[in-house]
């Protein structure tokens, strides 16, 4: 993708996953948006056809969107903040997942436990590398482990996008720890305690 088409990527994900009403239309209540309308809608800020339209969805890194079968429709494939159900499957997590944020954020989630905040699920990433990079979106990075197949046992459920994101509706702190060793020492300081 180009920068223009990246742009229109990430004007595409606003609406899909958080304000629809944004360019005039509404999701059904699995998510999916009509593609005409969508085109419609964006081509007025932002040059869009089925040819554009088809080259972000298929190239984007994260494969962000899905279209039904016959294209007609689309749909993100998770982050969103309107309540829809995008059939998300239960699944069986592996024992080790991973999630990336920025340091800020980590006395609270030791507290606390992870929380969805204004998305519907915590996203998680099923290896460290990719919640390196989702962590340093958000400042300094700092990556948890999370304990996904102890969590199973005991219950709770995890849910895996069309793209592969893990999603859980909260981590209780018992099943997080924070994963680096330096970064950990520095918290411990500060009377942060880890959950192994």
């Amino acid at each position: 993708m180009d920068k223009k088409e990246k742009e229109i990527s990430k004007f595409i994900s606003l609406i899909l996953r958080h304000k629809p009403e944004v360019i005039g239309i509404s999701l059904d209540e699995h998510g999916w948006a009509d593609v005409s309308e969508l085109i419609k809608g964006i081509d007025k800020t932002h040059k869009l056809d089925m040819e554009i339209l088809e080259k972000i969805v298929s190239e984007d890194e994260k494969q962000r969107y899905s279209f039904n079968d016959d294209k007609t429709l689309i749909r993100a494939n998770q982050g969103h903040s309107i309540n829809v159900d995008v059939e998300l499957k239960n699944a069986s997590p592996p024992e080790i997942l991973w999630h990336g944020t920025g340091e800020k954020y980590v006395a609270s989630i030791l507290d606390h436990g992870l929380i969805p905040k204004s998305r519907l699920y915590v996203h998680l990433s099923k290896d460290y590398d990719t919640a390196v990079k989702v962590g340093s979106r958000h400042g300094k990075p700092v990556v948890f482990k999370i304990y996904a197949g102890r969590m199973a046992e005991g219950g709770y459920e995890f849910f895996i996008s069309e793209n592969g994101v893990w999603l859980a509706k909260y981590i209780p702190k018992e099943f997080i720890e924070v994963y680096e060793p330096a970064v950990s020492q520095r918290l411990n300081k500060k009377k942060v305690v880890k959950n192994p």
